[in-house]
Formats: C-alpha cells, sequence, structure tokens
C-alpha cells in the first residue's frame, strides 16, 4: 500500500474512531473556552485560526492553485497575509505568477490597514471595505474574479445565519470546479448554549446552519469534503470545507 493510501485509510478510520471523536470534541470546547485561536500569528500578523485549518488551507491552496482568492473577514490580516505567502510559494513553484488574494471587511481599522500595507506580501493583496453581501460590493468580487482560472473562497466575518446564507449565494458561485468555499466558524453550531454571550450568534444561527440550507439547493454543485474533517478532527470549521464538484 502507498503511503497515500495509507494516509486515506486512517483518516477515513478517524471517522469512526468514536473515542477520537469524543477527545478531540472535549479538546476544541476547553479551547475555545480558553481564547486558544488567538494565540497564533503568520508573519507577524495575528491570524485567529486553529493550527488544524490553517494546514489544512496549505494543503488546499497547493492542491487547487488559486489565481484569486476572496476572503470575507479581514481583522488583523493575518489570514490575508497567510494566503499571500501561500500564493507567493506556489508562484515561486511554478504556480500562477500573478495571484492575488482580495480580503473583504465592513470595517478595516486603520492600524490594521497599515499593518498589512506595510508587509512584504502585501504586494498580493487587495482590499475592500464595505458590508460583504452589499450588492454592490458583490459586484467588484464579481469583477474581480471575472476570467479567473481558479477561484478559492473563504467566509469569515459576521457568522449569523442569515448573513453566510448570503455571502454562500453571493461568492460560492464564483468559486471554480475543484476549488472550495470555505465557511470558517461552523463549530459554533456544536458548542454550549451560551458560550458566546456577547455575539447575535449560536447554536441554530451560525455558520453550520447555513451551510446547510444552502446545500439543500446547491448539493449538486457542491459536497462537504468530510475528509478534511475527519483529518483535522480539531477544527472550527467542521462541515465547512465545501468542495465544488460540478
Amino acid at each position: 500500500m502507498s503511503f497515500e493510501a495509507e494516509v486515506a485509510a486512517r483518516v477515513a478510520a478517524n471517522g469512526t474512531n468514536a473515542t477520537l471523536q469524543a477527545d478531540a470534541k472535549g479538546l476544541i470546547e476547553s479551547s475555545i473556552s480558553a481564547g486558544y485561536s488567538y494565540n497564533f500569528s503568520w508573519m507577524g500578523r495575528p491570524i485567529i485560526q486553529y493550527p488544524q485549518d490553517i494546514v489544512a488551507m496549505q494543503e488546499i491552496i497547493w492542491r487547487v492553485q488559486p489565481d484569486l482568492i476572496v476572503e470575507t473577514g479581514i481583522a488583523h490580516g493575518g489570514s490575508l497575509i497567510f494566503s499571500a505567502a501561500m500564493l507567493e510559494l506556489n508562484a515561486a513553484c511554478g504556480g500562477p505568477a500573478d495571484a492575488k488574494v482580495l480580503g473583504l471587511d465592513i470595517d478595516i481599522r486603520a492600524h490594521n490597514r497599515s499593518a498589512i500595507e506595510a508587509h512584504p506580501m502585501f504586494k498580493r493583496i487587495s482590499m475592500i471595505e464595505g458590508s460583504s453581501i452589499s450588492p454592490e460590493i458583490i459586484e467588484q468580487v464579481r469583477q474581480a474574479a471575472a476570467g479567473k482560472r481558479s477561484v478559492l473562497v473563504c467566509l469569515d466575518s459576521n457568522h449569523t445565519h442569515a448573513h453566510v446564507l448570503a455571502e454562500l449565494e453571493a461568492y460560492a458561485p464564483l468559486v471554480t470546479v475543484g476549488s472550495y468555499c470555505v465557511v470558517f466558524d461552523t463549530i459554533v453550531e456544536d458548542l454550549p448554549e451560551g458560550l458566546f454571550p456577547d455575539r447575535p450568534w449560536g447554536p441554530g444561527d451560525n455558520p453550520k446552519t447555513a451551510v446547510h440550507e444552502f446545500l439543500k439547493t446547491q448539493h449538486a454543485l457542491f459536497e462537504i469534503d468530510r475528509a478534511v474533517d475527519n483529518k483535522l478532527l480539531v477544527s472550527v470549521a467542521p462541515n465547512g470545507y465545501l468542495k465544488r464538484v460540478a
């Protein structure tokens, strides 16, 4: 058996390993309460992601070789810097030379904008300030994606059901076949009620419920890549790695 086949077999087995699944769930709950995802940075900028999801995104970017990555939600800019750095590595290895990252946020704070614009990876980054679900912003992104060979989308802004569903309806159609629309923080659905008392989202109203609603009508075009879930185990995006299959 090849190494790749061994990996695939182990990953598949993770999906039915009740003990491993329970241990992972316990770690997720305790680590979220401890603010674990806020402890990491990428090339000097806070990234606010779990290391497992960062590695998963690296694998996807290498496999998909996007010439455009669209990200909703910028915060401190670590994810934009990460994506730009991956595109820079891809280019150095023969991938798309002019690949870009386009970040959207309703409020790009001045100190974050300055730090992002001063970063060496900014040469591959563009940013748009405004609501990701406003018609004018959606149109700007559609224009940016026009003619691109491979488009990857990451949704990580407002985590309410309605907002994420609107983002999915707007941006998932831009994803090219074989690429992904990655919906972050689907984990909210699986967490205890009241864990985010100061936020408008929670169990029953979150990115995962939006994903499942979206797939009711788009299941012929997108499917949940459960191999990613089974591989990571500890992730903020269970059921959120949506692969475009048609």
